[in-house]
């Protein structure tokens, strides 16, 4: 059976779930529609609709229209088992002592690793993705150092891959928090998976401001893998909840996004300790310095 694909941009949250909204009411009606932020900057939202039969695009069109929107573009996907494309593409993912891998790479797994099973299902946060190895190498670096993260909150955690990781390594309790309800039922489950129930803890939060959160600071080492617009605006947060000498991580910055990004935090009172590039992501890791500037 052919599967159908409209997909279209627009600006702004509240316009994408208006149009996801009004998806919802076409004929034929969609089997699923999706909407999330792109990651190039732009500001936009990227809008999927999937149908089991062709979309009517006249009414497309006219929806597109309404809620100032680009044209959709609809395409027809060939019959693809993607459960299996996609554990063929997502092969294991090694970052310094970290070995990220799906249940149908189970029999791979080294023995001189740590192991992190987190399901091809959910690619973003897998491991494969340059933001989510830089955090994970940079975790492995400062482990390396010496480092030892007695209170660490994973922020914006996806599937919670990082928190885990400190908890592989680690004593003590991790925090992973999001503010999307899917994605920390997605966390835990990944957490019960890998036989962390009582060392990660994951809470839907917004920002720094849940009474867990804020009864847990300050944090010797916070992961902040999200998008420039949330590091800038959290920015303040983060270095408030860090202890002097702390250590945050950041990623899910474009290279050419990542100077504006360490000036925010440099000006707050961190400095870089390293800087790496993935493809076209940058990891940054800054140290919260003993002695804040004064205004």
């Amino acid at each position: 059976m052919p599967t159908y694909t409209a997909l279209t941009t627009l600006p702004e949250k509240a316009n994408a779930e208006a149009m996801a909204e009004a998806l919802e009411h076409l004929e034929p009606e969609p089997t699923g529609i999706g909407s999330f932020e792109m990651e190039d900057g732009s500001g936009l939202w990227e809008i999927g609709a999937y149908f089991e039969e062709a979309p009517d695009e006249v009414a497309l069109a006219l929806l597109a229209k309404a809620h100032g929107a680009k044209p959709f573009v609809i395409s027809e996907l060939p019959e693809v088992d993607w459960v299996a494309k996609v554990r063929r593409d997502l092969t294991p993912v090694v970052a310094g002592r970290f070995f990220v891998y799906g249940s149908h790479d189970a029999d791979k797994v080294p023995e001189e690793c740590e192991p992190l099973l987190i399901e091809a299902a959910m690619a973003f946060g897998t491991g494969h993705h340059g933001t989510t190895q830089g955090c994970l190498k940079a975790l492995d670096r400062l482990a390396g150092q010496g480092f030892v993260g007695r209170s660490v909150l994973d922020l914006g955690c996806g599937t919670a891959v990082l928190a885990m990781a400190a908890a592989r390594i680690w004593p003590g309790v991790m925090l992973a928090s999001d503010i999307d309800a899917v994605a920390i039922e997605v966390a835990s489950a990944n957490v019960t998976a890998n036989a962390l129930e009582g060392r990660v803890d994951c809470i839907e939060a917004e920002g720094l401001e849940h009474p867990r959160l804020k009864a847990s600071a300050p944090y010797d080492l916070v992961f902040a893998n999200i998008l420039k617009g949330p590091l800038i605006a959290l920015a303040p947060g983060i270095t408030e909840a860090l202890m002097p000498g702390g250590k945050v991580i950041l990623s899910g910055i474009l290279n050419e996004q990542a100077d504006e990004v360490r000036d925010v935090y440099c000006a707050l009172g961190n400095s870089v300790e390293h800087r790496e590039e993935i493809g076209d992501w940058t990891t940054l890791t800054l140290s919260k310095n003993h002695r804040m500037r004064q205004d």
